[in-house]
């Protein structure tokens, strides 16, 4: 599996719709409102024969009230 870490901005007050659509579809392992630039943060775990970005595309940026995303791809835990 590949961890992933993305980080959502969301449209003004659509932040816990977003987070409620997102934990309905269990793809998060973990999932955070956050400070910052950002709104979200999840930690996602994507089959190593998957395409990150379609998994990404398909799966969390279809959910209306997203502005925008940043994608952090992870090599190995210490």
């Amino acid at each position: 599996m590949n961890t992933v870490f993305v980080q959502l901005r969301c449209h003004p007050g659509k932040t816990y719709e977003v987070a409620e659509r997102l934990w309905e579809r269990e793809i998060a392992s973990e999932l955070y409102s956050t400070s910052g630039d950002f709104d979200l943060l999840m930690k996602l775990y994507v089959p190593k024969d998957e395409d990150i970005g379609k998994f990404i595309n398909e799966r969390i940026l279809d959910i209306p009230g997203i502005a925008r995303s940043l994608t952090t791809l992870t090599f190995r835990a210490f």
